[in-house]
């Protein structure tokens, strides 16, 4: 039986495909100079939400763990924007990038929640 304190493996996971998701969102891009730069900075941000989880797993405190979830929140907000930018400027404007925004904004409702039960809110 698993120890309830552990995190659920599966978020591990899911955060990887997000990753995952967004470097292959990245290879379908156009080249045009505003897609690159929105491109970019949705991967770098995308792909940084499985590190935090990952360090949010190995906290020593509550308030470290928190911290460390906190980030991962701000960088899925981050993707989320990039992938609206994205979007709603026509630059990519495909099923597979409203699928990682869905994906984002679930995210951001669960680490949301993890975060405000951890608090004790």
């Amino acid at each position: 039986m698993k120890d309830e304190r552990e995190p659920p493996e599966d978020l591990r996971s899911r955060t990887k495909r997000f990753g995952l998701g967004a470097v292959a969102l990245f290879a379908q891009l156009p080249t045009r100079p505003q897609a690159q730069v929105m491109s970019r900075q949705l991967l770098r941000c995308a792909t940084s939400v499985g590190a935090h989880y990952r360090e949010a797993c190995r906290a020593r405190s509550d308030a470290e763990f928190i911290s460390k979830l906190e980030g991962g929140l701000q960088e899925l907000d981050e993707a989320a924007y990039w992938l609206e930018l994205l979007t709603e400027s026509g630059t990519y404007d495909r099923p597979d990038a409203h699928q990682l925004h869905a994906e984002a904004e679930e995210l951001i409702r669960i680490f949301v929640a993890i975060v405000r039960k951890r608090k004790g809110e």
